[in-house]
């Protein structure tokens, strides 16, 4: 399986920071595109921007791969290699620890330089947050990537190949750069932000499960916190992985945060059976690769029965 083989290259090198990734140009054809709209579209307006946005990257992320991969076909060596390596571009689980680990690190040396580290990898502002937020803050950013990052490419890489995962993954780069609910993107954003929404709403919820899963002690206690606190969140899916990573852990994620200078109050998620410490970083980093781990043989027994 060629999925397969994209997570172990994923574990093994993650995204060296001059390797070609197709990600990047997503980045960089986004930031062009929101300039432009800027310049047309003004006021009420700018919905319709995100609109076309949304609609023109969907179609430029999945037909590009499509017909290349198409084209390939012939050539089962070239089109299996061409097929991974797409794959595991849309696959962040080695990245997504190696950030997570730099604020580990950092946070060990001074707050500071945790502060600083962290604001690489979150929305929000870190240059007031105490050793206990920035744990917080690293703990969500984990888990909530856990979906975002893993399982959910992942899940569209198995349904729809390469071409679905990498439509996938422009439909979260638009969410990461246009999404936010504030003055600035609050209209170009709406349905960036809605799209993102349903893409997610299958993983998110299925990442959850396969969290609680990875560890069959707390198996019941963390789903029933995933349960009750699903919707303790602004976003309809982060709240599932979040929740699941803080009942495995008996922590309490959520709380208020401020983006861009403004204070955004959100709810908590689990319950403060115990203080955050760092250690807890680690700890919400191999629930997502069990949660990987999890997904992969689950994958492969159903390949297996299928074949």
């Amino acid at each position: 399986m060629d999925l397969v083989v994209a997570v172990i290259i994923d574990f093994i090198i993650g995204d060296p920071e001059k390797f070609p990734h197709p990600v990047k140009l997503m980045g960089r054809l986004i930031s062009k595109e929101e300039k432009l709209s800027r310049k047309i579209f003004k006021g009420n307006m700018l919905y319709f921007a995100g609109f076309l946005i949304v609609i023109i990257n969907i179609f430029l992320a999945f037909f590009i791969p499509y017909f290349i991969l198409k084209a390939l076909k012939p050539y089962k060596f070239a089109f299996h290699i061409v097929n991974i390596y797409l794959l595991y571009t849309t696959i962040a689980a080695k990245c997504l620890k190696d950030e997570a680990m730099k604020v580990y690190y950092a946070l060990r040396e001074s707050i500071e330089k945790a502060r600083l580290r962290l604001s690489y990898i979150v929305g929000r502002d870190t240059k007031n947050l105490s050793e206990s937020e920035i744990i917080r803050a690293t703990v969500e950013t984990v888990s909530e990537n856990t979906s975002d990052g893993v399982i959910a490419p992942l899940i569209y890489g198995s349904l729809l190949g390469a071409p679905g995962a990498l439509c996938y993954k422009m439909i979260n780069t638009m969410d990461s750069m246009l999404g936010y609910k504030n003055e600035k993107y609050g209209k170009i954003g709406f349905f960036p932000a809605k799209t993102d929404d349903v893409a997610n709403f299958i993983p998110a919820r299925l990442t959850g499960v396969l969290m609680v899963l990875t560890n069959p002690k707390k198996t019941l206690d963390a789903f029933k916190i995933m349960i009750r606190d699903r919707k303790n969140h602004k976003s309809p899916n982060c709240a599932y992985p979040e929740a699941a990573t803080a009942g495995l852990l008996g922590i309490e994620l959520g709380g208020a945060n401020y983006y861009f200078g403004e204070l955004v109050v959100k709810p908590t998620i689990g319950d403060k059976t115990r203080e955050l410490e760092i250690d807890d970083i680690k700890r919400s980093i191999t629930i997502m690769f069990k949660a990987e781990i999890l997904y992969i043989l689950i994958s492969i027994f159903f390949w297996w029965c299928l074949k």
